[in-house]
């Protein structure tokens, strides 16, 4: 018999969440000089989220470890002609097309993160800058593409994806559930980012370019 599970755990609910507002944060706010501060900020956000994710990966609980989602090149393949045929083999947790979504998106934001940090550093140039644009451009294309395969997903098996990553909960088979939230560990997750929104703008590191600009016009004047 079917029956309201628990598939997510807090701490991927929260990371699925805040990777989403870090990650859009930052791409609005790239072109901007003025809002520089809170892209940068977003930047390292995102970063230090995927560090945790790895980490959730290998320690985490059943459908957000990464052997849940491996799936093989045939699997992903006969997932997506299914999904053609209208009719998609139903998964509890990620499904063939929404993990190489999911891989795509741990290997772009971290290449977008560690080369948004190399700039802000001053190294690589004109390479690093067009490196950073390239994989900022292809994690918001994975992103569109990923939403619309869970607005597929969702009508085909009439179950709301989004819903489920904010609440927790899907309907399936009572031996299927997770039987640990790890609230605790949300609740840490959500607080250190806060906590770092708050402080590190503090600490006088933000925009050392726009700074000595800043400091050279001065001097000019």
């Amino acid at each position: 018999m079917l029956k309201r599970i628990l598939v997510w755990d807090v701490p991927t609910r929260v990371f699925h969440w805040l990777l989403v507002l870090s990650f859009a944060g930052a791409y609005v706010t790239a072109e901007s000089e003025r809002y520089r501060d809170i892209h940068v900020v977003l930047g390292y956000t995102l970063l230090g989220l995927l560090a945790f994710r790895l980490l959730w990966g290998i320690f985490g609980t059943r459908y957000a470890r990464f052997r849940s989602f491996l799936f093989k090149p045939a699997e992903v393949a006969a997932y997506f002609f299914s999904l053609l045929k209208g009719k998609p083999a139903h998964y509890v947790g990620h499904n063939p097309l929404g993990s190489v979504a999911i891989w795509l998106l741990l290997g772009l934001g971290i290449t977008a993160g560690v080369t948004g940090v190399l700039l802000f550093q001053d190294i690589g140039g004109d390479a690093m800058e067009e490196l950073h644009e390239i994989a900022s451009n292809a994690m918001l294309l994975v992103v569109l593409l990923h939403i619309a395969g869970v607005v597929t997903s969702s009508l085909l098996h009439r179950e709301n994806l989004a819903r489920s990553m904010i609440t927790g909960y899907k309907t399936a088979q009572p031996e299927q559930a997770i039987t640990r939230p790890y609230l605790w560990l949300g609740a840490i997750i959500l607080a250190a980012v806060v906590a770092f929104w708050v402080a590190y703008p503090a600490t006088g590191l933000l925009t050392p370019a726009a700074d000595s600009a800043h400091a050279a016009q001065k001097d000019d004047d």
